[in-house]
This record gives structure tokens, sequence and C-alpha cells, in this order.
């Protein structure tokens, strides 16, 4: 009896020399494309700076402004913000090379499953990013400001804001791969949907101190990030039923 899966991946079995230049070609595209969108966005950095700089400096107190403790900040600090950008920006395109990869190695109905997933856990990604700019650091930083003590001149250094928002971004972006995570345990057997709404509750209490851990320490810092993350989670065992493991899954030609 043959083996249904004998015939799943794509274009057989590559010699390791030829994965290696595969590997290299895809690793150069990358490379060229997050260098021809940092040249381009190089001449604005200081306006992206800025930007990203916009939630913080708005709600300063009048006549205060962001400082550079540091003698190359001021030139160094934009551009590297641009940089990080430009690798921001190409991770469609990055995850794209990366798929092209491996998706030669993955049968058909892994393909058909996992991409889905690739594309989700980008927009998840970009969204829990945008969430936290547009909706987390406005809150936040109102917040901060307005419980420094009297006499304090809050005056952020430039390299220190910039360290902070991108590692708020990171773990934001992280936080929303809750549905991502949740299908692919179910996908992997390692849980089942039942089994999931049956730790609801679980769940819920490690959202909020995720939320706590990962934002400035209010209450609605917390909160903003806590109830996203339990409903991407209601979300992502509603979808996982769609990737119940079954005990004998025939594999497509």
């Amino acid at each position: 009896m043959s083996d249904p899966r004998a015939n799943g991946p794509e274009g057989g079995e590559m010699p390791l020399m030829a994965h290696l230049l595969e590997l290299r070609t895809r690793l150069l595209r990358v490379i060229i494309a997050v260098g021809v969108l940092f040249i381009a966005m190089t001449p604005f950095a200081n306006r992206l700076y800025a930007l990203l700089a916009l939630p913080m400096i708005s709600r300063m107190p009048q006549g205060t402004t962001m400082i550079a403790t540091q003698v190359a900040a001021p030139f160094l600090v934009p551009f590297k913000f641009t940089l990080v950008l430009a690798v921001f920006l190409a991770m469609p395109y990055i995850l794209n090379q990366a798929w092209r990869f491996i998706a030669p190695g993955l049968y058909r109905s892994e393909r058909r499953r996992a991409l889905p997933l690739l594309i989700a856990s980008v927009v998840l990604f970009y969204g829990g990013a945008l969430f936290a700019y547009f909706v987390l650091f406005p809150l936040a930083f109102g917040f901060l400001l307005a419980v420094a003590p009297e006499g304090v001149a809050v005056m952020t250094d430039i390299n220190n804001y910039l360290s902070f928002v991108l590692t708020i971004f990171f773990a934001f972006g992280v936080a929303f791969q809750v549905p991502v995570v949740t299908i692919v345990l179910v996908w992997a057997g390692i849980t089942t949907p039942q089994q999931l709404v049956a730790k609801r509750k679980y769940v819920i209490v490690g959202a909020f101190v995720v939320g706590m851990l990962l934002t400035p320490p209010d209450v609605i810092s917390q909160t903003l990030l806590a109830l996203p993350m339990w409903a991407l989670f209601e979300v992502g065992v509603v979808l996982s039923r769609l990737y119940v493991r079954q005990p004998v899954e025939e594999e497509e030609v």
C-alpha cells in the first residue's frame, strides 16, 4: 500500500548545495529589498522619527522637549529607526521569500493550511504595532506625564524613547499572535478546541498578567492589551475547529 504522503512535496529532494544556493538567493533578495526601502526613506529619517515621537511630544508640558544625551544620537537614532522601519515594511516580502524556500518541502494540505496562518500572522503583527501607536501610546504617555512629581521636568532621551517604543511594538505584535498560536496548538494535536474553552478563565487571567508585564503601570494600558488578547483567543478557538487533526488524514497529491 503506497504512502499517501509520498507525492506531497513539490520538486522532490534537492542536494544540500542546491538548498544552500537557494537560501543564499533568498537572503540576497531580502537584503536588497530592505536596502532599497532604507535608502528611499533615508532623506525623511528626521520626519519619520518625529512622527514616531508625536504621541510623546504632543503630550509633554509646554516648553519641554525631548533631549539627546549622546553626541551622535541626533544623527544616528533617526537612521536606526529608519532601518528598523525598512525591515518592518519589508516583512511581507521577507516572509514571502521564506515561504518560497520552505513550501516546496511541504505537502499540499500543509501548504493549503499554513499559508493563511502565515498571512494572518503578518497582519496581526502589524495590527498589534498600530494598536500600540494609535491607542496605547496616547493614553499611556498621557498617564505617565500626568503622574510626574511636581517640579520634575520630563525630557525623554530620544534613544531611550526609540528603545521603549520598539519594545512595545514588538511586544504587542507578538501578543496579537494569540489566534495563530491557538490554531497551531490544535493543528499539532497538543490540545483541542474543547480543552481550550475549558481553560478560558486561566487564559483571561494570563492575558491580564501579560498586560501588566508589557505595558506601563496603569490599569487602562493593561486592560487595553488584555482585552484584545482575550478577544483574539476566542477567535482562535473558533477558527481552530477547522484545523482539528483527523485520525486518518489523507494527503492530496
